[in-house]
């Protein structure tokens, strides 16, 4: 029987998104194999996480103040706004280096069937936000599932009266994936999304 305070650790680990009982045990006894400092280091960062991190009053992404740098920057295209399901969906669009423009963080999408409606995500904040702006167009970046459609749909429906662009990200093949290997869903995806070249 393991002590108590390796099984507490352990059982607060599962509740972690992906970590198993067997990996939250393995996690315990690495961290108690470890240096006290290095583990208090841990312990200190992981106190400070909310302290120190704040949701973006204009969009809804994880910040450092109340409005995150994205949204104070001048250098952003403020005529274009990108939709987003969550602050990591930021984060790998910002890497490509490909969009300059503004985001809205909706914080999940729309799940009817878990009980996620409109008002437990930032879509009113994002009607708000469109008709007090000047926006050019509406980027809708969600992942390509079910939940992600219906919100597509909602926001699509809800700005119907308003003169705004509002495009969707392409699905189709990856880079580098063999049209052989592809299922028959994004096969049709990437002919339906094809353009002249």
């Amino acid at each position: 029987m393991l002590p108590r305070a390796v099984r507490d650790l352990t059982q607060e680990l599962t509740k972690l998104p992906g970590i198993g009982p067997k990996t939250a045990e393995r996690l315990a006894l690495h961290l108690l194999r470890q240096p006290a400092g290095l583990v208090a280091k841990l312990a200190d960062t992981v106190k400070e996480l909310h302290a120190n991190v704040h949701i973006c009053s204009v969009c809804f992404n994880l910040a450092e103040h109340d409005v995150c740098e994205i949204c104070r920057s001048e250098m952003r295209n403020k005529r274009l706004l990108c939709v987003v399901e969550d602050a990591l969906d930021v984060e790998a669009i910002e890497r490509t280096g490909a969009y300059d423009g503004l985001y809205h963080v909706l914080g999940g999408v729309l799940s009817p069937i878990n009980g996620v409606g409109p008002d437990q995500l930032t879509l009113s904040e994002l009607f708000e936000r469109l008709k007090n702006r000047e926006v050019d167009e509406l980027v809708i970046a969600l992942d390509h599932k079910m939940e992600s459609d219906v919100t597509s749909r909602y926001i699509v429906s809800q700005l119907a009266d308003q003169k705004i662009t509002i495009s969707r990200l392409a699905r189709g093949l990856p880079t580098g994936g063999d049209i052989e290997f592809a299922d028959a869903m994004t096969l049709t995806a990437a002919i339906n999304s094809r353009r002249k070249v």
